[in-house]
């Protein structure tokens, strides 16, 4: 059998054990998705609204599209890391040294005020500390991460291409509507703040292809920033080098 060539194999009475399977019936729809005619907008749309009925819902419907456009799992950064252990740790330290940094650094450089106005009703109040770590862990770290640097890294990878100038369309293109989604709520330093993480992770994004790190980084900022906010340490923490 092994001297047999393709033509040989193809004329007996066993069918080939590689040969292709049929596609399945549903193979149409899921090309639709993952594509940009009016199915795969319409599901841009839904996930752009989802958080309107809590969060993350956005996120969770990026995990439905994934699954019935049958896009793979790496395709939006949903990569098994090669250590958990140093994913997390690794995260967790990012995230807090990256918060001190563009809270004692880079926002008093761009004017911002210290006090984050729109968190502020934290300060001391623990009552609103579940609902405020449930919003940082499973609205910015998990769903904000699946969104932004998951699904649409993957939307603008396939309308723009893979090469150098299109991921750094990519990679500006997110960063900017993530800046502009904070802007409503926190404002003009927070859009400024927002933008620059995006760019950040972004950049870890394009060069790992992977976002549990970014996720739990993620977390760990927002956390960071609850923790000062709750502690009334913004003014303190924002005037470390610049007083």
């Amino acid at each position: 059998m092994a001297d047999e060539s393709p033509r040989q194999l193809e004329r007996g009475s066993k069918p080939i054990a590689d040969a292709p399977a049929a596609p399945p019936s549903d193979d149409g729809f899921a090309r639709d998705l993952r594509g940009f005619g009016v199915l795969g907008l319409l599901a841009v749309v839904l996930i752009l609204l989802g958080n309107a009925l809590f969060l993350p819902f956005s996120a969770i419907l990026v995990l439905v599209w994934v699954r019935l456009s049958r896009t793979p799992w790496r395709d939006i950064g949903y990569v098994r890391p090669r250590s958990w252990l140093l994913t997390v740790v690794g995260g967790v330290a990012m995230g807090i040294a990256f918060k001190f940094t563009m809270k004692a650094v880079v926002m008093p450089l761009l004017g911002a005020d210290p006090i984050n106005h729109a968190y502020h009703y934290l300060a001391g109040n623990r009552a609103a500390l579940p609902g405020a770590i449930y919003l940082m862990i499973a609205g910015a770290g998990f769903g904000e991460e699946t969104m932004f640097r998951g699904y649409f890294f993957e939307r603008f990878g396939k309308l723009l291409g893979t090469g150098t100038a299109a991921l750094t369309a990519t990679v500006l293109i997110v960063s900017l509507g993530f800046g502009a989604a904070h802007y409503s709520m926190q404002g003009l330093a927070g859009a400024e703040q927002a933008t620059i993480v995006g760019l950040v992770f972004g950049v870890i994004r394009v060069m790992t292809g992977r976002i549990p790190f970014l996720m739990v980084a993620h977390a760990a900022f927002d956390l960071t920033a609850v923790a000062m906010i709750y502690w009334d340490l913004e003014t303190r923490v924002a005037h470390l080098v610049f007083r």
